[in-house]
Parts: structure tokens; sequence; C-alpha cells
């Protein structure tokens, strides 16, 4: 079964909601993954639909013509202070476009506060029949497949999973065999994007080229089949940052080039899908 490809926000974050669709959809993604909870980061757009009614109408309006479907939202992040109920909003407004998942990471060391509001983000989402996905990211504080692997089973709850990223599982030498012992339920959909091979030292690099400068699958120094082979999704979201690319080839192009080298790769190294039912959790 071939794979399903969203096309994730980071990829094209100047795009508002409603282009991001229409920009999909030009280019055969089958989903988007907006980022619909603001971060406040800077130079970051605030897409926050549940604040913009006139955004989130325009849409649903581009969803409805183009048959384009939202696979994911993000980003609900753990962090110190963190009062789980602020993703209320853009649970409700993710259900109401018809979204399967929730996106999360951990970013306060404070593993015990950690866990105990991540199984909140996790019963708070699963009353609108939404995933939440794990994300470990090598500049958080949980930063590797043991840390998430351990938050995953303390937490325990039936709809929480595990979010493979390309670049991070490589970033944090990880083993694609790890994943084999992982309970199947836990994989719903992946990050795609490859990387240069020589994993930087000094994090404003690594911030940099995460945020920035990804890398076409199969152009760079990640054995994205290896690690594919050992991740049961029916799903690859590509989440390609590549600022200078944007800039000189415009977000259509490089969200058509995204997907084309995703499918070109996919099929050389005989990478489908498993035989996994699209369906939200109830």
């Amino acid at each position: 079964m071939p794979y399903q490809y969203s096309l994730a926000h980071l990829t094209v974050l100047s795009c508002p909601p409603p282009e991001l669709a229409y920009v999909a959809a030009r280019a055969g993604y089958d989903y988007i993954s907006p980022r619909l909870i603001y971060m406040g980061l800077p130079g970051e757009p605030n897409y926050a639909l549940a604040e913009n009614g006139e955004m989130l109408r325009a849409t649903k309006r581009a969803l409805a013509s183009t048959g384009i479907k939202v696979h994911d939202i993000e980003l609900a992040r753990i962090t110190d202070d963190l009062y789980p109920s602020k993703y209320l909003p853009a649970m409700e407004v993710a259900a109401e476009l018809g979204a399967k998942s929730v996106l999360s990471s951990i970013w306060t060391p404070n593993l015990e506060y950690a866990t105990e509001k991540f199984a909140k983000v996790c019963d708070l989402a699963a009353q609108f029949g939404l995933t939440v996905d794990l994300e470990y990211v090598p500049i958080a504080a949980v930063n590797n497949l043991a840390g998430a692997v351990k938050v995953l089973r303390e937490v325990n709850r039936p709809n929480a999973g595990l979010m493979i990223d390309m670049h991070h599982f490589h970033r944090a030498l990880d083993t694609p065999e790890d994943l084999d012992a992982l309970p199947r339920e836990w994989f719903h959909f992946a990050h795609l994007c490859d990387a240069q091979g020589q994993i930087p030292t000094d994090r404003a690099e690594m911030i940099r080229i995460l945020r920035e400068e990804r890398l076409y699958a199969g152009e760079g120094g990640i054995d994205i089949a290896a690690i594919l082979r050992h991740v049961p999704v029916p799903v690859l979201s590509i989440e390609l940052p590549h600022l200078a690319r944007v800039k000189e080839l415009g977000t259509a192009e490089h969200a058509f080039r995204c997907i084309e080298a995703a499918k070109a790769y996919t099929a050389a190294h005989g990478l489908s899908a498993p035989f996994t039912k699209l369906e939200k959790v109830a």
C-alpha cells in the first residue's frame, strides 16, 4: 500500500492555513498538518484559527474545494507552568476540521511534572477523538527514543502515540531495531526529511539546520529507509523547512519537490505503508 502524505506547516510556514491547503492539493498531498497552536517564536506567524474566525472559514472553504484533509495539528508543547486546558480551543478546531492527531513535545527537565501534564493533554484530546503523538527533539528536554518511551509507558493512555522524525532520530543516534519492541498502536505517522549526515556539535547550528535547512529525501546522509522499515505508519508528514529554497523556488515549487523526492525515494527503496485503516481514535 502506498504511503499517504501530509504537508507539515514548517515546510512552508509563510503560508496561512487556507493557502497551505491549496499548495498541498496542487502538489499532490493527501493531508496538511497546520500549526494551529501559536508558540510565539521570533518571526512566527499566528495561525491560531480558534482566535480568527475569518481565517477558519477560509480554511474550511479551501479544504472543501480541494478535498485535502487535516491530519494533525501542532504544537502542544509541555513547558513549565503549563495549563493543559490552554490547548482546548485548538483541539476543538482540530476536531471540527476532521484532524486525527495533536503533535506534542516536552521542553521542561522536570519529567515527573511533564509526564503529568502530557497525560492531561491526552485526556483532553481523547474527548475529541484525537491522538497525542509525542515527538522527541534533539534540543528539547526529551531528546531521544528512550526518554520518549519512558514518558509514554508511564502515561499509559490509549490515545498516546510516538512520532518519529527522521532528522531527530538520526541526531539522537537512535537505532531503528529498537523500534520493533514498541507497541504498534503507538505509531500513527512520521515526519519525513533528510539532512546532512554529519551531526552538528554546536547547538546553534543544530537549531539552524532543523528549522531552516533540511534536505529532500535521498539528498542527505540519513538512512531514511532503515528507519522507515521499523516505523509502521500509513502517513508521512513532510516537515522539510529550507528557507533558501523557498526564497528561490517559492512555496508551491518547494512543496512539490518535497513530495516528488519522497515518492521517488520510497519507490526506489521498496518502502510501503502497512495495511492500517486511517481512522480516528474512538
